[in-house]
């Protein structure tokens, strides 16, 4: 009787183990996909590297997609909105924000911004091909 009792309990602590491993590990291979964004000292020195950005515009672009990144989490937890009124704000937002790095960029540096962040896009799930199409940015 004692044995089966053993034998029981460490069962349950190992599938207990085990399921901490699996949570750690999907919400880890969830942060390294794009599902946590990129932290902003990463950001800064991706832009300098990929677009060769100086201190000052990197920065400048990284604030400014910190000041919005909120308002679009916001947006996108807002549970009375439509799929459709998520996206008009979504755009909205996006225009804001798009028109704040171009004054800082200027209208070349600007469009290659725009190639940039279209290749390091996370993709997302929902059959569009990722991107705008379900309101993710």
């Amino acid at each position: 009787m004692i044995l089966n009792y053993k034998k029981i309990t460490m069962k349950k602590i190992i599938a207990g183990i085990a399921v901490v491993i699996a949570v750690f590990s999907v919400s880890s291979l969830y942060a390294q996909q794009g599902g946590g964004r990129m932290d902003p000292a990463a950001m800064k020195q991706k832009l300098k590297d990929d677009l060769k950005l100086t201190d000052v515009q990197a920065d400048s672009v990284v604030a400014i997609s910190q000041e919005f990144r909120p308002k679009m989490m916001d947006i996108r937890n807002d549970q009375t909105l439509s799929q459709d009124d998520k996206r008009a704000k979504f755009t909205d937002l996006r225009a804001q924000q798009d028109k704040r790095v171009q004054a800082v960029l200027g209208d070349d540096l600007f469009k290659k911004y725009q190639d940039w962040q279209m290749k390091n896009r996370p993709q997302r799930g929902g059959g569009n091909g990722g991107g705008g199409g379900n309101g993710n940015q």
